[in-house]
């Protein structure tokens, strides 16, 4: 098992750090690195992707903590109504960023003008930056353990004060890190085949464990995530989300194909 230890906070002289919050930026910088060390290597143009990158963190950011407090913690934040705007606690949902980034990747193209197959390659190349960025900002999750599970005797359960029990920010971090590295590893074979293939797939696999790994989420404690129709809020959106990927790629496969490898401007 895996020993409990906790670290909300630490000082640098008179600046109070937040965890979390440093993790998640240590993400989003990891993530940018290798989003546009791929965008060079193939051709794409950096600043298209560093202005889909910051379009998509603040719409992302935006979206997750509406959804949080709208669908995790309303009747808290209803009588903490300050509260809303401290992010940097924790508390953002998983399904709201990317509800959010889409949201401001639709804006942006619209704006730029962009169309659907023009922004696949960068799609492709930006999944790649997000799961690892995703997998380095669950760790801060996972330290300040705001995602307790089930009770449980696993090798990957933790040592928490009041039982062992499983922690959704560490399981969901190795999840993010699998795909990030089997993205890694299929990316050339896959861009071969069709642009928007890793960016399809990596989330398809993404939401189908992220699924079953949420009935392993604590109902026992008074933090527990809320239930809808017994399913997280999560757990519908990745519903959702599978279910019309699924129908995406099948449309794929019938449709004439209109995108090629190659240089992207």
């Amino acid at each position: 098992m895996i020993p409990y230890f906790q670290a909300n906070a630490f000082a640098i002289g008179p600046i109070i750090i937040q965890v979390w919050g440093l993790m998640v930026s240590l993400g989003i910088l990891a993530g940018l690195i290798i989003s546009y060390k791929y965008a060079r290597q193939y051709f794409l143009s950096e600043q298209v992707i560093l202005d889909l990158a910051m379009w998509s963190i603040v719409g992302g950011f935006i979206m997750a903590r509406v959804f949080h407090v709208v669908f995790y913690a309303p009747d808290y934040y209803l009588l903490h109504p300050s509260e809303v705007v401290y992010f940097w606690q924790g508390g953002a949902s998983s399904i709201g960023g990317f509800v959010g980034a889409a949201l401001a990747i639709y804006i942006f193209a619209k704006v730029k003008n962009f169309s659907l197959t023009e922004l696949l390659p960068y799609f492709d190349v930006m999944a790649l930056g997000l799961w690892l960025g995703w997998a380095i900002g669950r760790i801060g999750c996972f330290l300040i353990h705001d995602h307790p599970g089930t009770l449980s005797h696993s090798l990957l359960a933790v040592k928490f004060p009041e039982g062992a029990r499983f922690d959704l920010g560490l399981l969901d971090s190795i999840l993010a890190f699998f795909i990030f590295f089997v993205s890694i590893l299929s990316f050339k074979k896959l861009i071969k085949l069709r642009y928007g293939l890793v960016s399809k797939i990596s989330f398809m696999i993404y939401a189908f464990v992220r699924f079953w790994l949420d009935f392993l989420r604590a109902s026992d404690l008074a933090q527990s995530d809320i239930r809808y129709y017994h399913l997280t809020p999560a757990q519908w959106g990745m519903i959702v989300i599978f279910v019309g990927l699924t129908f995406s790629l099948c449309f794929d496969k019938i449709k004439p194909d209109s995108t090629s490898t190659g240089e992207v401007a």
